[in-house]
């Protein structure tokens, strides 16, 4: 017989999840970051990659002639879009005729069919030129096409630093890929 209450003998691994001080959000598809075991070779462009993925796993939704689409890895909404050239070029102004023509065109369809599949209401569309404007990869040239919902800003950002995402990214990208297939007038 012991002197303590039986739940204090109990093995951690028993009672996970037991709130405690801390908040947590888990996050493990990052650990690949952390760990450099995210299937790069260190120095590797992930948008250089991002179409030589097997379709299965990557989160391309289009491919054009000098661009494609991609959802962010770490959006801001569901549905965060990138525009991508294939060349691997830093800033907009060493983009070709084709290749900023071609991104204009894929971030309207993207527009297009974030409202239609996402019932997106507004878009923040944007590109941060340089570590100093806030890109998070400034190596390689890409546009952010963010759709916006009426409600989409609660608490969690103010308070606790933290976005709901409320869609898995395989799902958004399966409906995105799906809408893109259909006629386009």
């Amino acid at each position: 017989m012991t002197d303590q209450p039986e739940e204090v003998l109990r093995e951690s691994w028993e009672i996970p999840g037991v709130p405690d001080a801390f908040q947590r959000l888990w996050v493990p598809h990052r650990i690949g970051y952390i760990h450099g075991s995210d299937g790069r070779t260190p120095g590797e462009c992930v948008f250089c990659i991002a179409t030589t993925v097997p379709e299965e796993e990557n989160l391309v939704v289009w491919e054009g002639d000098t661009c494609y689409v991609v959802l962010n890895l770490f959006p801001y909404n569901p549905g965060h879009l990138l525009i991508c050239p294939y060349r691997h070029i830093g800033i907009y102004d060493e983009a070709t005729v084709e290749e900023t023509a071609e991104m204009a065109a894929l971030t309207q369809r993207s527009m297009v069919l974030l409202r239609e599949v996402a019932k997106a209401h507004g878009f923040n569309i944007g590109m941060n030129q340089g570590r100093i404007a806030g890109a998070g990869i400034e190596e390689h040239l890409h546009q952010h096409v963010v759709p916006r919902w009426g409600q989409d800003s609660n608490f969690f950002p103010i308070i606790a630093k933290t976005k709901a995402i409320p869609q898995l990214l395989g799902d958004i990208r399966d409906q995105l890929r799906s809408a893109w297939s259909q006629p386009y007038e």
